[in-house]
């Protein structure tokens, strides 16, 4: 089956997770998720978030109970919606009327690119937003790039992880300023915070 044909076959049999049409879905939403064909009792809101074996790696990858997702489309799909939920303290994706739980491994969102002008970075669900410099860290599974963004959901923010096009721009921009490592961004010259990156 072509890459198209199977990303509209896996579109097609997960929206049905919302309980209408017949038929078997991909990844056995309706008994993980609680929306089984037939009919369902009215509800308020949307049903509980359960965990469906939906894992978000550390390097972007997705699987399903431990099976990796291999079509194209869907992965992208999955980058572009994920959420996080702050009442629930969890993170979801959606497709279509169906939104479930999903495992962070690391970091939920990713920089796939950084506007030094601007002093944005681009993330994968689409959104711009500053670079908040003091927050970087560097992962300690191997040692990529890591910043807080989205704080109007966390006051602490939320992890993205910086993607191997984004880090390389980044580190190009560095300069020595003395014994300081510095970047300027949106014209502002910032001193970056010791990172084990830099040592």
């Amino acid at each position: 089956m072509s890459d198209e044909g199977e990303g509209k076959s896996l579109f097609s049999r997960m929206g049905k997770g919302s309980g209408s049409g017949s038929g078997s879905d991909e990844f056995g939403l309706d008994a993980k998720i609680g929306t089984a064909h037939g009919p369902l009792p009215e509800l308020k809101g949307p049903p509980p978030l359960r965990p469906f074996g939906l894992v978000l790696h550390h390097d972007g990858r997705f699987s399903h109970e431990a099976a990796p997702i291999q079509n194209r489309r869907l992965r992208e799909h999955f980058d572009r919606h994920v959420e996080y939920l702050p009442d629930e303290v969890k993170y979801i994706v959606r497709l279509k009327h169906f939104r479930g739980e999903v495992e962070i491994e690391e970091a939920a969102f990713f920089v796939r690119e950084i506007d030094l002008e601007a002093g944005e970075v681009v993330l994968s669900d689409g959104t711009r937003e500053g670079l908040v410099i003091e927050s970087l860290e560097t992962s300690p599974i191997d040692g990529a790039l890591l910043c807080r963004v989205k704080r109007a959901l966390h006051a602490d923010g939320l992890l993205a992880r910086f993607m191997h096009g984004a880090q390389a721009d980044f580190m190009n921009a560095v300069e020595f300023e003395g014994e300081k490592l510095v970047i300027e961004l949106a014209g502002r010259r910032m001193p970056i915070p010791a990172l084990a990156e830099f040592d």
